[in-house]
C-alpha cells in the first residue's frame, strides 16, 4: 500500500503538533522562600519555603555557600513565581543568577534565577540585617 504525499504530510504536521504541545505544557508556581545567610569571608546559607503548584503546596529546603568578600548576617525573604515547570520535582538544583538583582529601597530588591531544569525563579522581597557581600555564589533548593 503507498501512503499519498498529502496523508504523508498531515502525519507529519499531527506529530508536529503533538509534540510542541508536550514541551508547551511547562506551568508556573508560587513560591516563598526564607533564607538565613552569614559570613566572614566564607559565607553560608540556609532555609526554608514553599512551592505552589496546581494547588498543592510542597516543602523547600535551601542551602548555599558563597566564597569572596562576604562580612555579616541578614535574613532574606522573598516570594514570587516558579516557570517552566512540568512537575513539581523541577525545582530542585542549584540555582544560579540569569540577571542582576537591583535594590529597589532600603533592603529591598528582585532578582531572576535559573536552574539546569531550566526552572525560572522571579523572585522579590526584602533583606534585614546587616550583609556586605561581593561574592561568587549560588543557592541549591531541594523538595522535603
Amino acid at each position: 500500500m503507498r501512503i499519498s504525499s498529502t496523508l504523508r504530510a498531515g502525519f507529519l504536521a499531527l506529530a508536529t503538533l503533538a509534540a510542541s504541545a508536550a514541551v508547551a505544557h511547562a506551568d508556573s508556581g508560587a513560591i516563598s522562600i526564607k533564607i538565613v545567610k552569614a559570613g566572614f569571608m566564607i559565607g553560608g546559607s540556609g532555609g526554608s519555603g514553599a512551592l505552589t503548584l496546581h494547588n498543592k503546596t510542597y516543602d523547600l529546603t535551601i542551602g548555599g555557600i558563597s566564597a569572596g568578600l562576604v562580612i555579616g548576617v541578614a535574613e532574606l525573604r522573598f516570594s514570587g513565581t516558579a516557570s517552566h515547570l512540568t512537575k513539581a520535582g523541577d525545582i530542585a538544583g542549584v540555582y544560579g543568577a540569569a540577571g542582576a538583582g537591583v535594590a529597589a529601597d532600603h533592603g529591598t530588591g528582585v532578582i531572576t534565577l535559573v536552574n539546569p531544569n531550566g526552572v525560572v525563579l522571579e523572585l522579590h522581597g526584602s533583606q534585614s540585617g546587616l550583609l556586605v557581600n561581593a561574592d561568587l555564589s549560588g543557592m541549591a533548593i531541594s523538595l522535603k
